[in-house]
């Protein structure tokens, strides 16, 4: 009877779980281990000739100062914009958890950015920052609406932070206000009565309750800005002169534009060890903070 209800379970797993398994392991799995094959090869993308080359490829990635200035500019973007992204998607979620009117409609109307696509969302934004910021510095004679957003190293990289914060503080938000409607009324209530601030109960019971979403909020952010492509891409291109130039954008010009496929999926394996990395720490220090709370 026992021998019969494990191969029944085993049977159920198989049915349930089976696709799914099989589906990421053609689409993730198969691809990721055929692109560390290809990092140690010189092959073109194109040619049906692949030749060995060792660790050729990994020692002119380190070499390569393009990559390492986009890595820089990546690490900077990610810095900026999973701070500001995450603020906002709180202060938001803060917000529209108090009894506000239109309250549902407000988040409808901030969660919208995400059922558009990057690119979509890249060429939407190049328009208002070339024609609308143009006509709103014409009209009101504002600096702020006359600069060249998209034309300098130092605006195209806060314009490139004002969109990734548009249209990921939205996602982030619906996480943080499903942990906040989990948080006690009562504890708040009884630190109320007992003379706590606003601030006191944000920092002490607030926060230490919500780890978990901060946990979660924090990794995605961290993916989405190292992974950034589709936005920059419809948006400056990587320019001016590579200023804005993405780890991602920077593999992509290695393997599809310059035809050195083994190069590019070079700097992506190494990439990839890098983010890996810095997200398993991430993920292991806020854990702590869950475990604390």
């Amino acid at each position: 009877m026992t021998r019969k209800w494990i191969n029944a379970g085993w049977m159920q797993q198989i049915i349930f779980t089976g696709p799914a398994t099989v589906a990421f392991a053609i689409i993730v799995l198969l691809p990721f281990v055929m692109g560390m094959y290809y990092s140690f090869t010189d092959w073109n993308g194109v040619a049906d000739t692949v030749s060995f080359v060792g660790f050729d490829n990994f020692k002119s990635a380190a070499q390569d100062e393009g990559f390492r200035q986009s890595f820089l500019f990546t690490a900077k973007l990610t810095a900026v914009a999973v701070v500001l992204t995450n603020v906002l998607a709180f202060l938001l979620a803060l917000l529209l958890t108090q009894p506000i009117r239109m309250r549902g409609a407000l988040r409808t109307i901030f969660f919208l950015p995400n059922v558009i696509g990057g690119l979509l969302l890249g060429f939407i934004w190049q328009f208002i920052f070339v024609k609308g910021f143009a006509a709103i510095g014409k009209a009101t004679d504002w600096h702020l609406f006359k600069l060249p957003w998209l034309g300098d190293e130092q605006t195209s990289f806060w314009a490139i932070v004002i969109v990734t914060m548009w249209s990921g503080a939205g996602y982030l938000m619906v996480i943080y206000i499903a942990a906040l409607i989990n948080v006690p009324k009562e504890l708040n209530e009884a630190a109320a009565i007992d003379g706590a601030t606003a601030v006191q109960r944000l920092r002490h019971i607030i926060f230490p309750l919500i780890m978990p979403a901060v946990t979660i909020c924090l990794f995605l952010a961290l993916s989405w800005s190292f992974k950034a492509f589709d936005v920059i891409l419809s948006l400056t291109k990587g320019g001016p002169f590579n200023s804005t130039q993405s780890v991602a954008l920077n593999i992509y010009a290695e393997a599809f534009q310059n035809n050195r496929y083994g190069l590019g999926t070079a700097k992506a394996f190494i990439f990839f060890l890098i983010v890996a990395a810095i997200t398993t720490i991430q993920v292991r220090l806020t854990k702590k903070r869950e475990v604390e709370a």
